[in-house]
């Protein structure tokens, strides 16, 4: 024994069960020496601290109940902080929309005036040109001065442009609405499509030719799906989040032919499928397993939050009953798959 050979005491604890309870105890052997140093003869001790192991016990309980209050605090805050982000989204959304709008209405509803008042112009000085072939020398001047045929070429050219950028002006504005929905907590009936379609409006600068990167090719595999009953805005800031991490993948990858493919499907299960692929550099596991955890990023500090896509997998799997899940090889890009129900039951943030 350790108190023999090594002269000293130990203590140590044990229990017996009486009446299927623990009763514990606190064993502590001494050595005794003689006259010579010998060691003898052992004396032990027993301490019950039955009521002290309870204690302890309940302790480590409510430390382990405590810690997972804080998770949950921390969790709670933390949507409470989207939740807040969101509803801001939406009324700045309002604002700016009915700002825009307004002006870009007035701008493009006089358009189609302005272009008829210009053709009646230039059929009035074709007139002139063709009935007064020859007009006196001061006219002649300013017909070059101001270089009139280039005029009566540039001038549909110019109001024309107008119109396509009126248009894609009113088209983003339709885009900003749809994507927040006014309300970012409003639970309401949406096609799916139309959500994807105006997230990738809104991400069009970011599809564009890049100075490393070609142009990214947006291919859509979209099923003939049901109107669903879901939180609208919440989902179309998933189909956001995970459409950047597709984006921002391809610019890393430095590709020939980039491509993100979004494909939807109804499943056996009457689930609504949505998954977006790419075809960049892919997902090693060790970071797939951590890919929905809080604040874990692979992006340089500025760049990333690492809230998006933990977010996004609390809205899809706690506001709507479903599933997010990614499937990926190093080398072969990455598929994030969402599965909701066609509807859900309202819960609270």
């Amino acid at each position: 024994m350790d108190c023999i050979a090594k002269g000293t005491a130990i203590t140590y604890e044990e229990y017996i069960t009486v009446n299927n309870e623990n009763i514990w105890g606190l064993t502590t052997l001494n050595p005794i020496r003689d006259n010579t140093g010998k060691i003898y003869r052992l004396v032990g001790t027993v301490t019950e601290i039955t009521e002290l192991k309870k204690t302890q016990s309940q302790l480590q309980a409510q430390a382990t109940e405590l810690e997972a209050a804080l998770t949950q605090i921390a969790s709670t805050q933390t949507k409470l902080i989207q939740t807040e982000k969101m509803l801001s989204l939406g009324q700045l959304v309002a604002g700016i929309a009915h700002e825009i709008n307004n002006p870009t209405n007035f701008i493009f509803g006089n358009l189609d005036f302005a272009q008829e008042y210009t053709n009646n112009l230039f059929d009035l000085i074709k007139l002139y040109q063709k009935y007064y072939s020859k007009p006196i020398k001061i006219i002649q001047d300013k017909i070059s001065a101001i270089e009139l045929d280039f005029i009566m070429t540039d001038l549909p050219m110019i109001l024309s442009s107008m119109q396509v950028g009126a248009e894609r002006i009113i088209k983003i504005v339709s885009s900003l609405r749809t994507f927040a929905h006014m309300d970012e907590a409003e639970y309401k009936k949406v096609d799916i499509h139309i959500g994807l379609d105006s997230t990738l409006d809104l991400l069009d600068y970011r599809l564009k030719q890049q100075s490393k990167r070609a142009k990214i090719e947006v291919i859509k595999n979209y099923s003939k799906l049901p109107i669903i009953e879901c939180y609208a805005g919440q989902l179309n800031q998933v189909f956001m989040n995970i459409l950047l991490n597709a984006i921002d993948a391809l610019d890393e990858a430095e590709i020939a032919h980039p491509k993100i493919i979004i494909s939807t499907s109804l499943t056996k299960n009457n689930l609504i499928s949505i998954s977006i692929t790419d075809n960049g550099n892919g997902i090693c596991p060790n970071i797939q397993k951590k890919l929905f955890n809080l604040f874990f990023t692979t992006k340089p500090v500025g760049k990333g939050t690492g809230m998006g896509l933990p977010l996004s997998y609390k809205i899809i799997t706690e506001k709507h009953n479903g599933i997010l899940e990614c499937i990926s090889k190093p080398g072969a890009g990455a598929t994030f798959i969402i599965k909701i129900p066609q509807s859900v039951k309202v819960r609270s943030c």
